[in-house]
């Protein structure tokens, strides 16, 4: 990782442009993943993406001193813990704000701004196109969004949890977090639109569930041995849904999310093999699609207070 530059911030520092980032054409613009990779000079210490929704990046990055310039994404972050000043100029006007955990900033796609941040710091981020909130908005049955509203350091304990929540599910099962870092994007997006678009957008309340063929359907696709049919897209497809509509619809079958189901079920077949089987943990978290043994035990023992070892000891 490069040193950051090293100069008194107060003496020589450009300023942000006052043209608004929406005249660069948005086929010119930086993806966020690598416009903040320029900036803050070094590489996440942990990122998943979804094409079809938005990525999740965790940073650790040293003190700051740049523009962001205009990007393609729109990026929302929020601080896992410390306090940390930010300051923020856009064209004339400044923000100054603290980090801390329960805050959002928000950087609306094609904005661009001057950031100054004197010291080290940890961040999570969420890279979302604009696409995904007009899909969201669509499948709610919103109006159309427009842009986010430009936040530092703003007080929002729901997003800030969200993504949280998001940055955890970047390690272990490989299924299992990509279903949920899915759904919270979504849930994310709605968030947005509610709280962070100008004006509180409602959605229009869903009722019912599934039918019992649909229902079927989508049960088979998750007890199913490949991965790679596994996602909300695939799964609401299967339901004739939107992605919106179906997790939704969903829950009010089975009484949990989808990712909720597929965590249960993939615990109920860790319990099956360790008690039936004399496979080893590292030979099951392998068969269930974790990344490692640790990931597996790790997972295992937040739903049992249990390591697998412990539970095979215990009931065998």
């Amino acid at each position: 990782m490069s040193k950051p530059i090293l100069h008194d911030p107060s003496e020589n520092l450009p300023t942000a442009p006052e043209a608004s980032g929406d005249e660069l054409p948005v086929g010119e613009r930086r993806p966020a993943d690598a416009e903040m990779a320029r900036v803050l000079r070094t590489a996440p210490l942990r990122m998943a993406s979804d094409p079809a929704s938005g990525a999740i990046a965790y940073w650790k990055h040293d003190p700051l001193h740049d523009v962001v310039e205009p990007m393609a994404d729109h990026v929302i972050m929020t601080y896992p813990a410390g306090s940390q000043r930010l300051e923020r100029r856009t064209g004339k006007s400044a923000a100054i704000a603290t980090a801390r955990p329960g805050v959002v900033t928000v950087i609306p796609a094609g904005s661009t701004s001057r950031w100054d941040i004197h010291k080290p710091m940890h961040v999570v981020q969420l890279y979302l196109p604009h696409r995904t909130l007009e899909r969201v908005a669509g499948e709610a049955g919103m109006a159309a969004p427009g842009d986010l509203l430009e936040r530092t350091g703003h007080t929002d304990l729901i997003t800030s949890r969200l993504l949280m929540s998001a940055a955890d599910a970047l390690e272990g099962s490989a299924a299992l977090d990509a279903l949920f870092r899915q759904q919270l994007t979504d849930l994310l997006a709605n968030r947005l639109l509610a709280a962070h678009a100008g004006s509180p957008i409602m959605s229009q309340p869903v009722v019912g569930g599934l039918s019992p063929m649909a229902l079927r359907r989508v049960i088979e696709r998750l007890r199913a041995d490949s991965d790679a049919d596994v996602s909300l897209t695939a799964l609401a497809a299967d339901a004739g849904l939107s992605r919106f509509h179906f997790c939704r619809a969903f829950k009010e079958s089975t009484g949990l999310s989808p990712h909720a189901w597929l965590r249960q079920h993939r615990l109920e077949q860790a319990m099956n093999m360790l008690r039936d089987t004399d496979e080893s943990v590292v030979s099951i978290a392998a068969a269930l699609g974790y990344s490692s043994q640790t990931a597996f035990a790790a997972a295992f023992r937040k739903l049992t207070s249990e390591t697998p070892s412990e539970w095979r000891r215990r009931t065998r």
